[in-house]
Order: C-alpha cells, then sequence, then structure tokens
C-alpha cells in the first residue's frame, strides 16, 4: 500500500476528499458511482468554458484550441496503448458504446449473431439487443457465473459461432467488482470467428488503470471520464481503423474517419489530459521509469496493489475490528475469497433492508451506495435472490483509517 506521505500527496490532488460540500465530513466509498474529481480537472474546466473561440477559425486562439485537443487524442492512445484507431468523445460512455456496437452492426457482414454476457451494464446488453433485432441477427447471451460474478472465455467458447459477426465484453463489474479476463475471451472469440468486430465497456475499470489495448486485440473500448477522476459531460473511446472505416453517423462532405458530431467543449478534451497527466505524475512517484507509457503502467500497478490491501482490510479485519466477511448475517455477492476483484466490495445482511443499512452508514459519515434488482442490477442480483445489495467501492485514494472506520460502524449495524 502508499506509504503515508504519498497518500497524503495523492489526496491533495483531489476535490473533497474529506467533506461533502452539501453534508460536511464523510467517507467517500461511492467512487464506482463516479469517482473523484481532480483539482486540475475542476481549473481547467473553468479556464476553457470561458474562451469564446471554437476550432477550426484562422485565429491564434483557434490553433491554440486544435493543438490542446490533438493532445488529449494522443494522451487518450498513450493511455489506452492503443494500436492505431481513431479516439473519439462523446455524450457519455453509454451513448459511445450505443454508437459503436450501432456501427458494428450495421456495417458487419449479414446474418450470424451479435454475441454479449449476462453480467454486462445495460448499456452495452441493451444495445447489442436493440442493434441486433435492426440488423436482422440473433442476440445471444453468454450466462455469466452467478456465484464468482464473472464470465470466462471458457463461458464464450460454449456460445461462439463462426458466424459471431459483433462480440461485446465487460471489463469490470460495477456490482461485483470483478473483472473479466477481456484478453482470454477476445482471444476465444477470434479462434473461432476471426472478423468478430469486438467491443469492450471499460467504464468499471478504468480508474484502476492497467489498459493495455494492444495487448486486448479488440476494435473498441468505452470510458466514461466521471469515473476516472475527471468530470461528468462527456465520454471517450477508441475505435480500431477496421470499426472506423465502416459507416457511421456523420456529416455529409465532412473529413473521413470523423467521428464526432458538432462542436465540444474544448475542456472535455483538455480535462482528459490532466487525467492521463495525473497517472503519468503517480507512475513517477512508485518507480524509476523514464518512458511515459512505463510510469502509467506503474501507476495501474501500483494502483491495484493499494486497492488490494484496503479490500483485504475491509474484509478480514485487523486487530479488534472484525472483518466484513465475518460480521453475523454478511453475505460477500461473488464471495469474499475472489482474485477478480477490483476495489469493490457488495454485500447484503441477511434479514436486513439494504435501504436501512446504507442510511445507518450515512449517518455515521460513509458514503455507501443501495443496488437493487433493477434494470441496473437485476442481472446480478435476481439470480441470487436478493432484492438488493449495499455498495462499498473505494479507490486509490481511500486509505486504512478510511476502511477501519467503516467496519467501526458495521460493527454496531451488524
Amino acid at each position: 500500500m502508499f506509504s503515508e506521505t504519498l497518500l497524503s500527496e495523492i489526496r491533495s490532488r483531489f476535490a473533497h476528499v474529506e467533506e461533502c460540500p452539501f453534508a460536511g465530513p464523510r467517507v467517500f466509498f461511492e467512487n464506482a458511482g463516479g469517482a473523484l474529481t481532480l483539482n486540475a480537472v475542476v481549473q481547467t474546466t473553468t479556464k476553457f468554458a470561458a474562451i469564446p473561440d471554437n476550432q477550426g477559425r484562422d485565429n491564434v486562439a483557434s490553433k491554440a484550441l486544435v493543438d490542446v485537443i490533438a493532445k488529449a487524442r494522443a494522451d487518450v492512445k498513450t493511455f489506452f496503448n492503443a494500436p492505431g484507431g481513431a479516439v473519439l468523445w462523446g455524450e457519455s460512455g453509454t451513448e459511445l458504446l450505443f454508437r459503436l456496437i450501432q456501427d458494428a452492426c450495421l456495417g458487419s457482414e449479414k446474418g450470424g449473431i451479435v454475441l454479449s454476457s449476462t453480467v454486462e451494464h445495460p448499456a452495452s446488453r441493451s444495445a447489442c439487443a436493440r442493434w441486433a433485432m435492426t440488423s436482422g441477427r440473433e442476440h445471444v447471451q453468454v450466462p455469466h457465473d452467478d456465484a464468482l460474478g464473472v464470465v470466462t472465455a471458457a463461458d464464450y467458447a460454449e456460445y461462439v459461432a463462426p458466424d459471431t459477426r459483433v462480440a461485446t465484453i465487460l471489463h469490470t463489474s460495477p456490482v461485483t467488482g470483478m473483472s473479466n479476463d477481456v484478453a482470454a475471451i477476445a482471444a476465444e472469440i477470434r479462434k473461432v470467428s476471426p472478423d468478430c468486430l469486438i467491443i469492450v465497456d471499460g467504464i468499471q475499470h478504468a480508474c484502476h488503470g492497467r489498459i493495455d489495448l494492444t495487448a486486448l486485440g479488440v476494435d473498441g473500448y468505452v470510458i466514461s471520464p466521471y469515473k476516472v477522476f475527471s468530470r461528468h459531460g462527456y465520454g471517450v473511446a477508441w475505435a480500431s481503423d477496421r470499426l472506423t472505416m465502416l459507416a457511421h453517423d456523420s456529416l455529409v462532405g465532412g473529413p473521413d474517419g470523423n467521428w464526432e458530431l458538432g462542436t465540444r467543449d474544448t475542456g472535455a478534451y483538455a480535462t482528459m489530459s490532466d487525467v492521463v497527466g495525473y497517472f503519468d505524475w503517480l507512475g513517477a512517484q512508485v518507480s524509476d521509469e523514464t518512458d511515459r507509457r512505463a510510469r502509467i503502467e506503474a501507476a495501474g500497478a501500483a494502483i491495484h496493489a493499494h486497492e488490494a490491501g484496503l479490500v483485504a482490510l475491509m474484509l478480514e479485519g485487523a486487530g479488534n475490528l472484525t472483518g466484513l466477511a465475518d460480521l453475523p448475517g454478511v453475505r460477500i455477492v461473488a464471495g469474499a475469497e475472489n482474485a477478480a476483484r477490483e476495489g469493490l466490495v457488495s454485500f447484503w445482511i441477511e434479514g436486513r433492508p439494504s435501504a436501512e443499512v446504507v442510511a445507518a452508514l450515512n449517518a455515521a459519515g460513509i458514503r455507501t451506495h443501495l443496488r437493487k434488482a433493477d434494470h441496473y442490477s437485476g442481472n446480478i442480483l435476481t439470480p441470487l435472490g436478493q432484492p438488493d445489495c449495499i455498495r462499498v467501492s473505494l479507490a486509490h485514494y481511500n486509505s486504512a483509517e478510511e476502511v477501519k472506520a467503516f467496519l467501526s460502524a458495521m460493527a454496531e449495524i451488524a
């Protein structure tokens, strides 16, 4: 885990780490719903919101904005370790998943199937259902492992066929917190259907770092910047060269390969550069790497190690603090011992409404979230026979002291 000194430096770079501007002091364990925002992002947003000029004009300000946008695209490519392709901005991560899946379904060879899995967020599942139907294909869903909260390459192998035209993969679940082996799943799909267009929902995974699109071998990857230390109001995606070559919504007569519609706030681009710059800075604190991509990789490894330590403390406890997994009546979604976990623990208490537990934690100054068996989480909770659960989501700026405060509160609640 991070040293006390480094963790203090990390926390100093984020807004509202210890206090809610509306409710006062609190521990923030609702990172899966939207991570804390970098101070640099707040400053950059303010700066660019005040600039009246637009891109594409013959003046100094306009050319400066174009440079900012070009830098952001290059920064995201480095962050993703993207092999060519295009980086695009959109309204949100959900909107971009719909766009990429739409273009893949409408542009791929006729017939065949569209393949997704039951563990996925409704953003990708809904897009697959809509565009499979519109393009005259069957939508097939690979069942996930209810007990472990994951879907594997072996699971996909049972359903992938030579005529699988489009497939989607969830990188990390916002309900179970479990990551899926995207590279292995993609390789299994390509073994049977080499030309399949594969699109990944990386929205929940991005804040944990360790994105490597060259290694994954996919055609599309989507993130929501507000879940990776930026702000609401835009999404970011990468599309491979062959996905970019397909027809997609664009202005007639516009530049070839252009994905974006209309003029977007330059601050949306610049704030992603702030995010990538932060990973670069963190990598320099935890390694001696001189290459920028290597520093970003080092940051991802350090984030993973710190979060794993916090999760272990939360589940196992320390000293006289009983771990969450050992509290009476507590049941951990996907099991307490699960190597696929990324910084998130969902649980319920037998005989206690989850909403009551979330309210009690709020009263104790611990911000968590209620997940219900609705269109967002029903695919995970309904097979478990659960109407709801409590989601506790950590990030690398959280501390062991905050986890201990949570455990102290839970000892009284449970």
